[in-house]
């Protein structure tokens, strides 16, 4: 990322983007429950929750201890490894899932084996309930399901109450802010509140209530939250996942009973998620790696064979399981945006490897050839729309990498393409020699007022050294831009500098890379 963009991240959201980029998403769910954990004991001993500190703690080690248990027992089985901070969140979902069993006299043995089957059933769904690899249902909803038709205990949602909203509510927004799932829970919301609303309405209840009731003491925004939006369960495109959260919502809202089966959260999420994997790149895809080579002085490709075809388009991403011994806040998934055509027989991915290097990174940079990965997700919607309009692709460092994609599809000899590289200097442009053959017009902005190669425009002829990066700037270099498509990519705190640019510069279509490197 260039100097004149770095000099905007002073929005709000910028700088939230750039804080909450230091944590995985895996880490940033662990951590919003454990404080949602705290806070629920915190109410109980206000006397706002009537569970019992004791039963609480008490609860809370059983999920806690026997998901994390468990998880590791079955990864031992199955021979690999287990990936504990997925297992703790389990844990801390069934915390808020089940009642607390009572200590004491009252006492239920069937309660607390309930409560023991379902973490014991949501590990074990990671393993039995999977495809090649890849598990397709939400474990805590799995293991409730199965252990309500039981009859040993039942899912009740108690985090749907009206006194953990006061930090539910930030919690929630905070988890869809940095998963870039916003819209996807706005519809699901929208719609349950709808259907509560037809069904409760013409019985006599006001419609205020219908939402009081939908939103403050059932689970719709824990579920939204932390289960609808599980990333390993999501289909792949953007308007596939309103679609299932849609039809979830419905099948959430909508009473019904078949006898064994009837509705509940866990149910509709389940059948929502069978949808996911139906449509999606079904089950994890084993890479064996081939070999690497510098593209800059901070950037590095890794070649992949796959051992069966990749499903992807050109611009989407592709997540791979980096196990290590000892991983950082950073975590072992990682999101890469994938370099190589559908088409091609390898798998090709564009890495920032500037120091200091993360410990998922250097993972990757001491794999050796025949050394095996796992892809564990292949998604995003930074696709190209199908139509004539002309394109413009804005690149900050490493965001370069979608682009290549679309270039070695010959997309700039279909329609006018002009692309706008923010680089440090002329050696950290990354793929010259792809990016001069595509046909598209390079423009390269350079922080430091170095010279680019002959066939890169140099922005710098038209921007004075150190000039702003602003709307009025972006307007000069590209002066039809209100007439293209404008795809933006980079890291989320100069993707949202540049989108606040392209809006100012009379952009009416914007697309960003914005997934969240989960």
């Amino acid at each position: 990322m260039s100097s004149t963009t770095s000099r905007q991240q002073t929005a709000p959201g910028t700088a939230l983007d750039a804080y909450l980029g230091r944590f995985t998403m895996y880490r940033l769910v662990l951590l919003v429950l454990a404080v949602l954990a705290v806070y629920s004991l915190v109410l109980d001993a206000l006397g706002w929750l009537t569970f019992g500190i004791p039963n609480m703690l008490a609860h809370l080690a059983l999920c806690l201890g026997l998901t994390y248990v468990s998880n590791r027992a079955l990864a031992a089985l199955f021979r690999v490894r287990p990936h504990s901070e997925s297992s703790l969140i389990t844990g801390l979902l069934l915390y808020f899932l089940f009642w607390p069993t009572q200590l004491g006299p009252a006492f239920a043995p069937m309660d607390l084996g309930g409560v023991a089957l379902a973490c014991v059933l949501a590990s074990a769904s990671k393993y039995a309930l999977a495809w090649r690899g890849r598990h397709v249902f939400n474990p805590a909803a799995a293991g409730a399901f199965i252990t309500g038709l039981t009859g040993l205990n039942i899912a009740t949602w108690w985090a749907g109450t009206p006194a953990m909203l006061w930090l539910l509510v930030p919690g929630v927004l905070l988890v869809l802010y940095r998963t870039r799932k916003m819209l996807m829970a706005a519809v699901f919301v929208l719609v349950a509140i709808a259907v509560v609303a037809a069904v409760q309405v013409p019985s006599g209840v006001g419609p205020g209530s219908a939402v009081w009731q939908t939103l403050a003491q059932g689970p719709v925004l824990f579920f939204a939250g932390f289960m609808l939006t599980e990333p390993l369960t999501l289909p792949p495109r953007r308007w596939q996942q309103l679609a299932m959260a849609a039809v979830v919502a419905v099948l959430l809202a909508t009473p019904f009973n078949l006898g064994i089966m009837a509705n509940s959260p866990e149910l509709a999420l389940l059948v929502g998620n069978l949808l996911a994997f139906l449509v999606g790149q079904r089950g994890s895809v084993r890479l064996l790696f081939s070999h690497s080579r510098p593209l800059t002085p901070s950037t590095t490709e890794f070649v992949f064979r796959p051992h069966r075809p990749l499903r992807h388009e050109p611009g989407q991403y592709l997540e791979l399981d980096l196990p290590h011994a000892k991983p950082d806040g950073r975590g072992r998934r990682r999101v890469f945006s994938l370099t190589s055509s559908p088409e091609a027989s390898h798998v090709k991915i564009g890495v920032g490897t500037a120091h200091p290097v993360s410990a998922a990174k250097r993972r990757l940079l001491a794999l050796e050839p025949g050394d095996e990965l796992t892809a564990t997700t292949v998604a995003g919607d930074f696709v190209l729309p199908k139509g004539p309009d002309p394109l413009l692709f804005i690149a900050a460092g490493i965001g370069v990498t979608p682009y290549v994609a679309h270039l070695s599809q010959g997309v700039a000899r279909e329609r006018d393409t002009v692309l706008l590289y923010l680089a440090r200097n002329t050696s950290e442009l990354a793929y010259t020699a792809e990016l001069e053959d595509s046909g598209a017009r390079v423009v390269a902005r350079l922080a430091d007022g170095s010279v680019p190669p002959d066939f890169i425009e140099d922005a710098g002829a038209v921007l004075a050294p150190g000039a702003r990066l602003d709307g009025h700037a972006l307007k000069r270099l590209v002066p039809d831009i209100g007439q293209r498509r404008v795809f933006i990519s980079g890291s989320p705190a100069s993707v949202g500098s540049l989108r606040r640019a392209a809006r100012h510069a009379g952009a009416r279509r914007i697309h960003v890379d914005s997934f969240a490197g989960y």
